[in-house]
């Protein structure tokens, strides 16, 4: 029994001395964790391993066509081990090393060099790094061939640590839109506001602290690799974005002005194409514009006459008026309340109809209409505002969109005078880009789409993700009032203040803005911002467009002699490269005349077998595909008919079914009438065409 109880204490002294000490691990565990950690850690690093993070790739940002905007480039610090390199090795190949470091870095001569190797070697140091300068790919592997480094990084000691740069292939097109991202994730533009895209996953890999405080990589297999950023690809053409930035610097120039925006919206899509942002810049003598701010998106201030567009679509909705109505301007000067509303022609415009008031942007004839009708209840006014999308950010894809200010009746700073000068664009803010946008719903038949300047994220090429456009309001105003709307714009180059754009090969449709800046302490300094916003071509609108200059210098101050032809000289260079937008010149279009045989046009290897097996006489010197027939002595010769994409072809002569394969792949709707062939066609050959047009063919 003594026995028995001596071997049970034994074995629970055993176990209570297996669970204190068990108890002891756990507690140094967790002093060492948490109390002791600081300094633990401290002491790894004394010792000289950390896990540091190894940057992901950036990823690039593509243009529309998929040229590179930027992109990140490989660059490499060049730091060397010079205590791996062999006795041998490192002595017959110093020499010749160091030579080639000065002359490639020139920080220093060869026996710089040589002297700062032997040293780092002699006291067994492991990291020296041979130039505070990078070096690209391809000197890389030039160096990879020199004396020493030849034998590689386990051999001869060489480290080629890489960094990544930022690499903008357009240098400053664009910059402020591509944007950037400095060391703390702060920026602006595309790098900025795509970054979760853009940034990729950083890795981690084990590195090891050396003399002189830098760190070198241990290479252990226990690395967590990176995950490379992904792509985007911008709405942004570049052919476009210069044709705007150059257009816009020059006119800045001319002026003398503080600074400009331009942006150019592809209407139906709602594709941002061009935007430029530049600002004047003084350093020393030397006067240049630089993209600085995104005025476009970010830069809220009152947008002048641009803004009666909305006040007249607001009053045609709203009221019976007409544009053949009449108003009394007056002499140039109205009264309302201790406030006096000038108008900018001398003498003012007295009585004037609604088309001309909104043509000669009178302020009085537009402020009491707007006025008269909604004065009662301002209210009312502020609906029509809320419907047309003003009211509110547009919610664009870049971070920092400045945001609309529209006062109501419950503002402090309402008064009696609000509404008058509210319905000329004062007394309120909105970006270019939010009057734009505006702008560019009446070109798109009513509807209003959010713009976008992103429409792909891609890795590799496979899309990630897509962005289309979407539908802020479906319907800004009624079909009645749209077009009225039309014709009011196009009254403004045709009759009014921007008749100084008119031209006699396309039309533009737009409105001039000119505003008076606003000083600190409130009321109005002689200082203009002027802008002018419209589309083109006004028939069948391809592009909206805003041009916006601010603060120009001399007698040039109000939109149509400043933003105006800006606005001319962008659309104008656009109109030349795109052959969609053109229409065919007017022209005589002349029958063949002679005796032919039946067959007159058509498909030539057809032609030519069909007049073979009749035993006629024929030759061609042409290849095209289809032909037209030419009465040459007593044979029938064969000339070119060519069929050109997006005009209408020529098709007389042909029959039916070729006359139709041929206008159908040319993306119109056939129409005919009678039996035969073709002996007329209700489009001149050579006219533009727009898809979904239809042609009337007589056959007989």
């Amino acid at each position: 029994m003594n026995i028995k109880r001596a071997i049970l204490i034994r074995a629970r002294l055993a176990f209570l001395a297996v669970f204190i000490f068990a108890v002891a691990i756990i507690v140094r565990i967790v002093r060492v964790q948490y109390v002791e950690g600081d300094q633990w850690k401290q002491m790894a690093e004394d010792i000289g391993l950390q896990y540091r993070t190894v940057k992901a790739t950036r990823g690039n940002i593509y243009s529309d066509n998929g040229s590179l905007l930027a992109t990140s480039l490989p660059f490499f610090r060049v730091a060397f081990d010079p205590y791996i390199a062999q006795g041998d090795s490192f002595r017959h190949g110093l020499d010749s090393l160091s030579l080639l470091l000065s002359k490639h870095f020139k920080e220093g001569d060869k026996e710089y060099y040589k002297r700062k190797i032997k040293t780092a070697r002699s006291s067994k140091k492991r990291y020296l790094l041979l130039s505070t300068k990078k070096i690209n790919y391809r000197e890389r592997k030039m160096m990879s061939r020199w004396p020493i480094f030849r034998q590689g990084r386990l051999k001869g000691g060489v480290i080629f640590e890489k960094v990544d740069k930022r690499f903008r292939p357009f240098t400053g097109l664009g910059f402020r839109t591509i944007g950037y991202l400095n060391e703390d994730n702060y920026g602006a533009g595309l790098e900025y506001s795509f970054n979760d895209k853009l940034a990729g996953r950083d890795g981690k890999a084990l590195y090891q602290k050396i003399a002189g405080g830098n760190w070198k990589p241990v290479n252990d297999g226990s690395e967590v690799p990176s995950v490379d950023g992904l792509d985007i690809e911008t709405t942004i053409d570049i052919n476009l974005q210069d044709i705007t930035s150059d257009a816009l610097i020059r006119g800045l120039q001319n002026l003398q002005a503080d600074y400009g925006c331009a942006v150019i919206m592809e209407v139906e899509t709602g594709e941002i194409k061009a935007i430029a942002n530049l600002k004047r810049y003084v350093r020393g003598e030397r006067i240049d514009y630089r993209e600085i701010y995104n005025y476009a998106v970010q830069d809220a201030t009152e947008p002048g006459s641009t803004f009666k567009l909305a006040s007249m679509i607001a009053l045609l909705e709203d009221s019976n008026v007409r544009l053949t109505d009449t108003i009394n301007a007056g002499d140039g000067k109205f009264q309302y309340y201790d406030r006096i509303m000038p108008d900018d022609k001398y003498g003012g415009y007295g009585k004037i109809t609604v088309k001309q008031a909104f043509e000669k942007s009178s302020n009085i004839a537009v402020s009491k209409m707007v006025n008269t009708h909604f004065g009662s209840n301002p209210h009312k006014f502020i609906k029509y505002l809320d419907r047309f999308g003003l009211t509110r950010p547009i919610g664009f894809q870049l971070i920092g969109e400045g945001v609309p200010y529209i006062k109501t009746p419950e503002d402090k700073t309402w008064s009696g005078t609000t509404l008058p000068w509210m319905s000329i664009g004062h007394e309120l803010h909105m970006t270019p880009l939010q009057t734009l946008t505006f702008f560019n719903a009446i070109a798109n038949n009513g509807k209003m789409i959010r713009p976008i300047i992103v429409k792909r994220v891609s890795k590799a090429g496979k899309t990630i993700d897509s962005y289309t456009s979407s539908v802020i309001t479906k319907k800004v105003c009624s079909k009645s009032t749209l077009e009225k709307v039309k014709v009011l714009l196009e009254g403004v180059v045709e009759n009014g203040t921007a008749s100084n754009i008119k031209n006699s090969y396309y039309k533009i449709a737009g409105k001039t803005g000119t505003s008076k800046k606003v000083k600190k302490g409130g009321g109005y300094k002689r200082e203009y911002y002027t802008s002018f916003a419209g589309y083109f071509p006004a028939r069948n609108p391809r592009y909206s467009c805003i041009v916006v200059i601010d603060n120009p210098k001399g007698y040039k101050q109000y939109g149509s002699d400043v933003a105006a032809p800006v606005f001319k000289e962008i659309a104008d260079k656009i109109y030349a490269l795109d052959i969609q937008m053109q229409e065919a010149m007017a022209g005589d279009w002349e029958r063949p005349s002679g005796i032919f045989p039946v067959i007159r046009a058509g498909n030539q290897e057809d032609l030519k077998l069909l007049c073979n097996e009749l035993g006629i006489s024929n030759h061609s010197q042409t290849d095209e595909a289809w032909v037209k027939s030419q009465r040459s002595n007593l044979a029938v010769k064969w000339r070119p008919n060519r069929i050109h994409p997006y005009t209408v072809p020529d098709v007389v002569g042909m029959t039916l079914r070729d006359a139709i394969y041929v206008l159908e792949n040319n993306g119109l709707q056939v129409l005919f009438k009678g039996k035969g062939r073709v002996t007329e066609q209700s489009i001149s050959p050579g006219k533009k065409v727009t898809k979904g047009n239809r042609i009337t063919l007589k056959l007989g």
